[in-house]
């Protein structure tokens, strides 16, 4: 299983980027194919995507949709901006990645969103999945531990038009509590359990996917991407794929 570009965590300052967000006409242009001129890579990768076994449940076509209008090479360097559609997780800075868009489709899918849904994130990074959740349900939120990211990501996404996005650098174990309830919670890093807190902000009804185990210690070991299902009678949990994250950071490692 390839390395997911997995975030470290974040929950506590508001980012505030420069200048006015790009007004909804703008964040409707995107949705509609955008004004780039690399759609025709776009498609292609999407094309890849919808090809892999069923097992990776991308074949929702709303998700391929998203895909296929978000330019990912806006959210990466410009030395790996040739490389923006290739099926593989690209560096960032700070020592991260920005995820393989296989598993950012896979991921997303799983969540089941709504038009209506509103939606925490777990690991900001390029916020590249930030930007798909954001043309599928009607708020997100995302949290970062790193503050450089956080910074940046909130830059790329208000002059992208994403103004349902909002973004915070801290402590994602936290979550966002003012925020709370969500309806689906998405991890982009790898804690050894799932954090109560986040669970806590989860509607009853609402969907968690994250990626749950101990950190990788050679090319052997691997974690399990999981999806947790909120009911009235307590969690339901059920294993989606193995993977391989980095691992969570922050109020995790103080949690046990």
């Amino acid at each position: 299983m390839v390395l997911v570009a997995a975030l470290l965590l974040g929950c506590g300052r508001d980012i505030q980027p420069g200048g006015a967000a790009a007004p909804a006409s703008r964040q409707r242009t995107l949705a509609d194919g955008g004004p780039d001129d690399r759609a025709a890579e776009r498609r292609a990768m999407v094309e890849r995507i919808a090809d892999y076994s069923p097992a990776f449940r991308v074949r929702d076509p709303k998700v391929l949709r998203a895909m296929s209008v978000v330019p990912r090479h806006e959210f990466v360097p410009p030395e790996a901006a040739a490389d923006a559609y290739s099926d593989q997780p690209l560096p960032i800075g700070e020592g991260q990645t920005i995820s393989q868009p296989l598993i950012v489709a896979a991921m997303t899918a799983a969540l089941d969103l709504q038009p209506g849904d509103r939606v925490l994130e777990v690991g900001t990074g390029s916020g590249y999945q930030a930007a798909v959740l954001s043309l599928l349900a009607a708020e997100v939120y995302s949290v970062e531990i790193v503050g450089v990211l956080a910074e940046r990501a909130a830059k790329t996404l208000s002059r992208l038009g994403h103004a349902n996005v909002k973004v915070r650098s801290g402590d994602g174990y936290k979550g966002w509590p003012e925020a709370a309830p969500f309806d689906a919670v998405i991890v982009t890093c790898a804690p050894d359990h799932v954090p109560r807190p986040l669970t806590d902000q989860l509607k009853v009804g609402g969907r968690m996917i994250i990626p749950v185990g101990a950190e990788l210690k050679d090319s052997r070991s691997v974690q399990e991407l999981v999806v947790v299902r909120k009911t009235a009678a307590g969690l339901a949990r059920e294993k989606m794929m193995d993977v391989r994250f980095v691992p969570m950071v922050g109020e995790v490692r103080r949690s046990r």
